[in-house]
């Protein structure tokens, strides 16, 4: 851990010639988290090679179908009904990012909903790496409560005027980014990118249109906010599990994953992300639990108490997110 941060952010003596030359922090509001929905608003601010701001931009845009938890964004369907459709903002974003490194809180869904976006508009999103922000805090070793916004943003006493809307949780973003950089140039840190990978190809499947209110009896993703939620049955894992989790090395299709408390992202999201890299999502642990995910693993409930008795491997959520990225395939028969 870094000491006194607030002292190393001031004024680093040098700065790391392989740090990045500028930045984008982004954030962006969406329908819902599942792989099919749609961004509904977003924000830009550029930075420059040491976090400086160079400008802010922000957008509406129209996703062509119910608008998902407006009791959390607030974005209607008659207020998005006259926006811009990302197809026709996408060039003006593009733009905001090009040459730049991703900057977001679990920068790893931002990424993939801009990129399936701009599958969607037969482009290419100009964007090689992403930096988390959750990721960041853990090399630094931040005596943070947890992984959410308002943690890190509370940190560093920025102040958030509106959550959830994306150009203020973009500009508290960059204000907590700025004295985390520099803390990592002080201390010589090596900033945790990850590679981005575009898609080049996207197919839809049917999603409520705009108009239809989620607020009038759908739902986020069919849920209700604080309401019980339905069980959902993941189809099996097609893969043997490969055993345990180690330090250091890649996750394997067919290990089982459990989650326990709670996340900076929608612990549906997580679930479905695993199920997608070909993991089996397990709702307890055993003996044959091959990782437990979770940010308190000194928490007494019953998953992380199973884990410490069966000695289960246990990582974060930021840890996990770059896990995902890079799966290693079952093994052939």
């Amino acid at each position: 851990m870094l000491e006194d941060l607030t002292t190393a952010a001031s004024s680093p003596t040098r700065w790391p010639t392989a740090y990045p030359q500028g930045y984008a922090v982004v954030d962006v509001e969406t329908t819902g988290l599942a792989r099919d929905d749609r961004i509904i608003s977003a924000a830009v601010y550029r930075l420059d090679a040491r976090g400086e701001v160079e400008d802010h931009w922000y957008t509406l845009v129209n996703p062509e179908r119910d608008p998902g938890p407006v009791w959390i964004h607030g974005l209607t369907s008659e207020v998005l009904e006259g926006a811009p459709l990302f197809a026709d903002i996408a060039e003006e974003f593009a733009a905001r990012l090009e040459g730049r490194v991703l900057v977001a809180h679990n920068a790893v869904f931002d990424w993939q909903m801009i990129a399936r976006e701009y599958a969607r508009a037969e482009r290419e999103a100009p964007v090689r790496q992403r930096l988390c922000t959750i990721a960041l805090a853990k090399e630094l070793g931040l005596p943070l409560p947890n992984h959410k916004l308002e943690s890190l943003a509370a940190h560093f006493g920025v102040v958030q005027r509106r959550a959830h809307h994306a150009l203020d949780d973009a500009r508290v973003l960059a204000e907590a980014f700025r004295p985390s950089l520099r803390a990592a140039a002080e201390g010589g840190v090596r900033l945790p990118l990850l590679e981005c990978r575009p898609l080049t190809e996207w197919q839809d499947r049917p999603a409520p249109r705009i108009g239809r209110q989620a607020g009038s009896g759908g739902g986020y993703g069919g849920y209700r906010p604080g309401g019980w939620r339905p069980a959902r049955k993941r189809p099996a894992c097609p893969y043997p599990n490969p055993g345990r989790y180690e330090e250091g090395k890649r996750l394997k299709q067919g290990m089982r994953v459990a989650f326990s408390g709670d996340t900076s992202v929608e612990r549906e999201l997580l679930e479905d992300r695993a199920t997608e890299a070909g993991l089996h999502v397990a709702t307890s642990i055993s003996r044959l639990t091959s990782l437990l995910v979770t940010n308190d693993p000194d928490s007494g409930t019953s998953k992380a108490v199973k884990a410490r008795q069966y000695g289960t491997p246990v990582v974060d959520e930021g840890a996990f997110g770059q896990l995902l990225v890079d799966v290693e395939p079952a093994s052939e028969e």
